[in-house]
């Protein structure tokens, strides 16, 4: 089972990991969370009711990594700018940025809670048992991970990815690829698994 996900009884799955693999998941799920932020009343919410129906933002994101977590809605980013289609985008946005914002925020807390829960049972590493909905928030992380790092590492199309498996080991991107890769061949087996 070592670094790739199998099905469980009733609809999960496990994974074996060890801890050098728990700690590089932990700390790219905690840099993902604050890269997304809390929620828009911030840490403590005065009226839960009110968040509910905040507004958000409707201009998109500066940060490179934002943009691909929460890309327009509407309109080719490669084509020639449309304003209907700006106009569009940005009404988009604003009604459903935060909810997306508070599904990537509780899918990445899932994988850190339940990393949390696991180094607790001991050393050397450990196998990660998810049940069905943990392995659909998992899912969710790990699919936002590695969007953030393609977007770190300008990973755009597939002949982008095929350059990276052929960068030398001096390459200070290298950690970083390692990083992307190692996480799509999970992604890939819980897939699989689900």
């Amino acid at each position: 089972m070592a670094g790739q996900f199998e099905p469980i009884p009733g609809g999960g799955a496990a994974v074996a990991l060890d801890e050098v693999e728990i700690s590089i998941l932990r700390s790219l799920a905690v840099q993902l969370l604050e890269l997304i932020g809390p929620g828009p009343g911030g840490e403590d919410a005065d009226d839960p009711l009110a968040e509910l129906f905040a507004e958000g933002p409707s201009e998109p994101p500066t940060d490179p990594v934002l943009q691909r977590l929460f890309p327009d809605a509407y309109g080719d980013p490669e084509a020639v700018p449309d304003d209907q289609l700006k106009a569009y985008s940005a009404e988009f946005r604003r009604f459903t940025e935060n909810d997306l914002r508070a599904r990537k925020r509780d899918d990445a807390l899932a994988v850190v809670r339940s990393l949390d829960a696991l180094s607790a049972g001991g050393e050397g590493g450990a196998v990660l048992k998810l049940s069905a909905d943990e392995s659909r928030q998992w899912l969710g992380a790990l699919n936002d991970l590695r969007l953030a790092i393609a977007a770190r590492l300008e990973v755009i199309a597939d002949e982008d990815t095929e350059l990276l498996y052929r960068l030398p080991d001096s390459d200070s991107r290298k950690p970083m690829v390692m990083a992307y890769l190692w996480l799509g061949g999970l992604q890939e087996s819980l897939i699989e698994t689900l």
